[in-house]
């Protein structure tokens, strides 16, 4: 956290002061990103770019055409765009993590370091750095590379069954 936090600041949030870089996409990286925010992070979110967030997008409820989903989970954060593919959204990537003081992401295990912006990378950048990182199935392990959404954990554990519909 940075060190000219002030009394005012704290009464912003517990978070006041914590800068967080989110590069989650979906539900659970956004998730984690918007409860910082909301307990005064200042959360600056990194989107592909053209569509941005699938969130933007998502579910059948909508107003003026629009998701209900993305403002609840994009509310309190900034919103940039880089194509983290490519070298040039890499290096903005290490830019913002530099300053920074957490990372989350929630990408499929090895896609950051695939991408060279990976835990030993950005440690490099920012020896302070926190990295949040949240996958299904852990970041190692049989099932690491598979991907983890809430209707899988729940037919995974069982607990589908008590929560679905008779008909369906």
């Amino acid at each position: 956290m940075s060190e000219n936090v002030t009394i005012d600041d704290r009464l912003k949030g517990p978070l006041s002061g914590v800068r967080v870089i989110e590069m989650g996409q979906l539900v659970a990286g956004p998730f984690v990103g918007s409860r910082m925010a909301d307990f005064g992070a200042e959360v600056i979110k990194v989107e592909s770019p053209g569509r941005g967030d699938a969130m933007r997008h998502w579910g059948h409820h909508r107003y003026k055409d629009r998701s209900l989903w993305w403002p609840v989970l994009a509310r309190n954060k900034k919103t940039i765009s880089a194509n983290l593919r490519e070298e040039r959204g890499q290096d903005l990537v290490r830019r913002l993590v530099g300053q920074a003081d957490v990372l989350v992401e929630n990408f499929t295990p090895g896609t950051l370091e695939r991408w060279n912006i990976g835990w030993d990378e950005l440690r490099v950048v920012n020896r302070q750095l926190i990295m949040v990182r949240v996958s299904g199935y852990g970041q190692e392990g049989p099932y690491s590379k598979r991907s983890g959404y809430d209707r899988i954990a729940l037919g995974f554990s069982g607990y589908m069954y008590p929560t679905g519909f008779p008909d369906r």
